[in-house]
Formats: structure tokens, sequence, C-alpha cells
């Protein structure tokens, strides 16, 4: 017989829509559609449905790449994992490294946006509320997720399942309304290129919308970290990555190409994320009291980022100290939850730390735009590691599973298409559109360098010390926990 060990996350615990909802929420739907994706607008202008396309192709490739590994090698450890098999193990625990850090960072950044967006809404509405009193509604959102995650991956997924779904009916409801208000003002002129700003004529306005564009599919990838926990993770792994990158791509055309024949694609280049020419703006001129459903489908967003994140930090924690690279303290579980709960603590710890110092240090906008910069440094780079991780795997796996399109041509294009999206995050004026950072934003490098180079010191010392840790990066912990002799895939081995 062979029972649950005491060192393993629960399995079977969730199937494919719990999975696919933590890479949906992950990835923002909401908030990035409100917030994120009308910075591409400064560019594209009304031709911002095409970059949102564009960009969407662009992140499939990638997001295949991470599906193809994710079935191949189902592990909480994840992008660790993969670069560890396709690459090398000491390069899969600098990826493990740095997407812990950014992932831990992810949370008290979208505690950051809770609290400035509560607080100066309730402001809006009523003077008399404070705009500056936003850190009570960052408090509350990390307790409340500090309590889903405590109560294990069902409660967690399932209840960012909910959340996932409310704030993506409530963005196509309102893209239907738009549509149908539109009415003769629809067109698909907005697929093309005649609607560019000023002084990005033709393609480059569309390229240089597609750039900043891509930064809202970070997430995608969110499932993965949760393979031990979920049902028939191989199948399961391989269509949650891919349908959330898929899903939530085209529910950004479909909300952006709204926005834009609505709003007028020659004037949209004005569009952003605040005021008049906003969602909000438009919601509050038009749609009377729907602002308030599309204000909540924003919070809703944030907390359902924060809690997909948080599972993604713990698990990855969780995966790396139970081979002891990381603190064993961290692959602490909670004897009837299975959550990792020392993680959970820490990653209480670390947001309500980041956002009360970040926050009252500069101020919470300013603070949310330092920690966004680190984070989609650090995870692009990841993005772009996996890539070549995947032609890396398949290369060595043997022609039986190399397919030279999926395994060698993908990983190629998914490379191509963030090595921009990594040089605007950062800052670098590589090309005319990206605009340099300015402090403290720009501490964002710094900090990033700093702690990779942590990881490097960390990593020369533990291959000195303990060389079997590093090599226990590239394992699969599924199969040492299935029956004698049998693969999680089916397959007998040995």
């Amino acid at each position: 017989m062979h029972g649950e060990r005491t060192e393993a996350l629960r399995r079977d615990a969730i199937g494919l829509r719990e999975v696919l909802f933590q890479s949906v929420t992950a990835m923002a739907p909401a908030a990035a559609v409100a917030a994120s994706i009308p910075s591409g607008a400064a560019f594209a202008g009304g031709s911002l449905p095409l970059a949102v396309l564009i960009a969407l192709v662009a992140c499939l490739f990638t997001a295949s790449c991470v599906a193809e590994l994710a079935r191949e090698l189902p592990a909480a450890g994840s992008v660790a994992t993969y670069a560890a098999r396709g690459l090398h193990p000491a390069v899969g625990f600098l990826v493990g490294w740095g997407y812990v850090f950014v992932e831990a960072l992810v949370p008290p950044l979208l505690l950051l946006q809770l609290g400035f967006t509560a607080a100066g809404t309730l402001h809006e509405e009523w003077a008399s509320c404070p705009a500056d009193l936003w850190w009570p509604w960052s408090l509350a959102g990390a307790a409340v997720i500090a309590v889903a995650g405590y109560l294990g991956v069902r409660a967690s997924a399932r209840f960012g399942t909910v959340l996932g779904v409310f704030e993506i009916l409530v963005f196509l409801v309102f893209a239907v309304l738009l549509i149908g208000k539109a009415g003769s003002a629809n067109t698909l002129s907005v697929f093309g290129t005649s609607h560019t700003a000023d002084g990005y004529a033709g393609f480059s306005g569309v390229f240089a919308g597609s750039v900043y564009t891509v930064l809202a599919f970070s997430g995608f990838e969110a499932a993965a970290p949760l393979a031990e926990e979920t049902r028939d993770p191989r199948r399961t792994m391989h269509r949650a990555v891919l349908g959330a990158a898929l899903g939530i791509g085209l529910f950004y055309v479909i909300t952006t190409y709204a926005m834009t024949v609505y709003y007028g694609p020659d004037r949209f280049t004005k569009f952003g994320a605040s005021g008049e020419a906003s969602w909000d703006g438009v919601a509050r001129a038009s749609f009377g009291l729907f602002w308030v459903l599309v204000f909540l489908a924003v919070i809703n967003s944030t907390i359902a980022n924060a809690n997909a994140c948080a599972n993604v930090s713990t698990r990855t924690a969780f995966a790396l100290a139970r081979i002891r690279v990381l603190p064993g303290l961290l692959a602490t579980l909670h004897p009837r939850h299975r959550s990792p709960v020392a993680g959970i603590t820490v990653q209480t710890v670390v947001a309500v730390g980041a956002v009360l110092g970040l926050g009252f240090a500069y101020d919470p906008v300013t603070a949310f735009l330092l920690l966004a910069t680190v984070i989609v440094t650090v995870v692009v780079g990841v993005y772009i590691v996996v890539n070549l991780a995947c032609a890396g795997y398949f290369l060595r796996a043997g022609r039986a599973l190399l397919k030279p399109v999926r395994h060698l041509l993908f990983p190629v294009l998914g490379i191509v298409a963030f090595v921009p999206a990594l040089l605007t995050a950062a800052g670098l004026p590589v090309f005319d559109f990206v605009t340099p950072l300015k402090a403290p934003v720009s501490y964002a490098g710094p900090v990033v360098g700093v702690w990779m180079a942590a990881g490097v010191v960390v990593l020369l010392l533990l291959i000195r010390r303990h060389p079997e840790r590093i090599a226990e990066t590239a394992r699969v912990h599924l199969d040492q926990y299935a029956p004698e002799g049998h693969r999680q895939d089916g397959t007998v081995s040995g």
C-alpha cells in the first residue's frame, strides 16, 4: 500500500478548471486591459488591436514551449526544473533563485495597486475618504490571500477560479456593449497600420505597441508549479498553459477592439489607464453605474493575481527547499491542508513588508512601478531561458520526441519576441520608443543584479560543498512517488 508521503504536496487535489484559472488570474486580465495594455496606445494608437494580436502570436511561441516542458516534466519546480533538464542544473538553480524572488514580489505589487485604486476611487466618489488612506486595503488583501493559501491548494485555486470568472465576464459584457454602441463605427481597419500615433507611422508604431502589450501576457506559465497537486498533470498542465495564453490573448484582442472602435481609432493615442480617456472614464461617462462593476473587476483582478502568484512563489520555494538549496523550513507542510505553511508565512511577511516599506518610503504608485520593473525584467529573462531549455531538452531526448517546428523553431521565435520586451522593461534605449527609467524605478536593475549575484555565490558554495543538491533541481518528484516501476505518464521504468 502506498500512503501519501509526509513531504508531498496533496496529490490529485485540483483539475483542469482550477489550474487553467491559476494561469488566467496570474495574467490579471481585467487589470491588464484597464491599466497595462493602454500603455501601447501611445505608439500604436487606434491600431492597438493589431499590436495585441501580434503580441498574442508572439507569446504563443513561448507558451507552447512551456506547455511542452510541463507535459514532460510535471514538477513544482516548474521553470527551474525545465532549465535544469534542458540546459544544466546550475542554470536551473539560478532560474529558480530569480523566479522565487520575483514571484514573491508579485503579491505586494498587486496589493499596492489594490490600495491606491480603492482609495483613489472612494475619494473621487466621497471627498471625505482620504486619497492617501491606501494601506488598510492592501493589508486586508494580504490577509485574504494568506488565509486562502493556508487552507490549501483546493481552496486557493477555487477562490481564484471564482474571481477569474467574474472579472472576465464583466469586461466581456462591457466589450459587447461598446461594440453595440459603436454601431457603424465598427471597422476592421484597426487591424491595419493606418491609425498609429504621430511619429510612429505604419508598422513601427504597431511593433512598439506590441512590445508594451507583450508584458500583459506574463503569468501564463503559473499553472506549472501546481503540477504535483493536479490530476493527470502531464495532460492537464499542457492544456492549461496553452489554453490560458490563447484564451486570455483573444480576450485582450476583443476588449481592445471594442474600446478602440467605440472611443475612436484616430484619437486613441490619448487613451490611457486613468482619467476620462480610460476604461473607468468611459464607463463613468457613458454607462452609468456600470463603472462600479468595472472598478470591482479591477479590484478583483488584483486579488486574484496576488493569490495565483502566491501559489507560484510558495510552490517553487517548496520545491527548492525540498532538495535543500533553499532553507528546509520552506518545505514545511500543514499536516491537514498539505499547504506549504512556512512559505506562506514568509510570503505574507515579505508582502506586508514590501507594501508598507516601499509604499511609505516613496508612494504606492512609485513603489508599484519599481516592483513591476523588477518583476517583468526577471520574468521575461526566465521566458527566454525556458525557450532555450525547450530546444535543449528535446534535442537531448532524441528523434522519437523531437518535433523541429515545435521544439526548435518556436523557441527561436519566442526568444525573438521577448528580447525587445526585456530591453523595454529594463529601460534600455535600444529602440527609440523605449523610455529610460528614472529614480527610484531605475533602481530595479541594480536590485536584480545584486539578487542574481547573490544567487551565483550561493550556487558556487553549493557546488563546492553539496553538488548533489544542485543536481536534484532536475528531478521530477512525481516519478519518485509513483508505484514501484511506474512513471506518472503510465510507462514502466527500469
